[in-house]
């Protein structure tokens, strides 16, 4: 019986419990339903003490405000990811025309590249497609699988944000587990909780920043030096996005950015670069002083627990590993091994 056991073999059979969770979430590929429920759950708890919906008092009050506020945290979202992909189509971007930019920049940068950078690249436009091409086809069995793992992925990520919003109802209600080792799930629970929006929302304001600098780099500076990128609204919206996933995020938008910046010249790509890694330094200090303050961790923790699930779980691992790095070590604080 659960009320028998001592209260450490409960908070550790509670661990193991959650820690073998986690472990299948990351092996049934089901981190983005979690990440969703987890963002709903959070926000619906951020906002819910900040707004009334009449004035009614109690539980009822509590349970019909936070069920509102989960559907408009729901919507919100969904509405939000309508809107950006909306935009970024308005200014053209689709695969043919981000082909044809790749094709303009290559045979436009060639002359200024250097040669040992020229010789590792196709020779022309009609090269790249035919190499492009010709890796699609080769590839096509794994390509249909991105679209139909994509459409499951979105599935999830619908679920688990709803999933989200029917705990905040739960415990709006004011239900509470009725045994000691449910009770104990449900602190275990909270401490990842608490973990996710450490990680999370600091990483929010880390590629805030990151965007805000980018931005002034690309609509100020540039602009002034004469110099107009193309795509320059995705290149920022990929900023945000890659910026969420911390220190490796950063790898990902520099690397647009600079490619980009090839289509003006190579003078510019290098200018970029400076600039990028600049700002890359800044992010680790960022890293360390937002995100490690929070989980009191330092930045070589953080990348270490990313390389490791990454080898292990791929993508899906790379992502959860600041979360879950963070929960662990939350758990061993508590127990006072660290």
């Amino acid at each position: 019986m659960a009320d028998s056991l001592p209260q450490p073999r409960l908070r550790y059979a509670a661990i193991a419990a959650v820690a073998a969770a986690l472990l299948l979430t990351l092996q049934l590929k089901l981190v983005a339903a979690l990440l969703a429920g987890l963002l709903v759950h959070e926000l619906v708890h951020a906002l819910a003490p900040r707004i009334a919906f009449g004035n009614m008092g109690g539980h009822r009050a509590r349970f019909l405000s936070v069920g509102l506020i989960g559907a408009l945290v729901i919507g919100a979202l969904i509405a939000l990811v309508v809107v950006g992909v909306a935009l970024l189509r308005r200014e053209g971007v689709s695969p043919a025309g981000l082909l044809a930019r790749m094709a303009d920049i290559l045979d436009a940068s060639r002359a200024s590249l250097p040669a040992w950078i020229s010789e590792q690249l196709p020779p022309d436009a009609d090269s790249l497609q035919r190499m492009i091409t010709g890796w699609m086809r080769m590839h096509a069995k794994e390509l249909q699988d991105v679209g139909r793992d994509l459409g499951r992925g979105l599935a999830h990520v619908l679920l688990g944000m709803v999933i989200g919003a029917i705990v905040c109802v739960r415990e709006a209600r004011g239900e509470r587990g009725a045994t000691p080792l449910v009770r104990e799930l449900e602190t275990r629970i909270a401490a990842l909780a608490h973990a996710f929006r450490s990680v999370v929302f600091a990483q929010v304001k880390i590629s805030a920043i990151n965007t805000v600098l980018t931005s002034i780099y690309i609509f100020a500076v540039l602009p002034i030096m004469g110099v107009q990128l193309p795509f320059r609204k995705t290149i920022i919206a990929v900023t945000f996005l890659a910026g969420l996933l911390p220190v490796l995020g950063n790898l990902v938008s520099n690397a647009v950015i600079v490619v980009v910046s090839l289509s003006h010249s190579f003078y510019v790509a290098t200018i970029s670069l400076v600039f990028l890694v600049a700002v890359h330094k800044l992010e680790y200090f960022l890293n360390a002083r937002i995100v490690g303050a929070q989980i009191k961790a330092a930045a070589w923790e953080l990348l270490v627990a990313m390389l490791v699930m990454e080898a292990a779980f791929g993508l899906p691992g790379l992502i959860a590993a600041p979360i879950f790095y963070a929960y662990l070590k939350s758990e061993l604080k508590s127990l006072e091994w660290i």
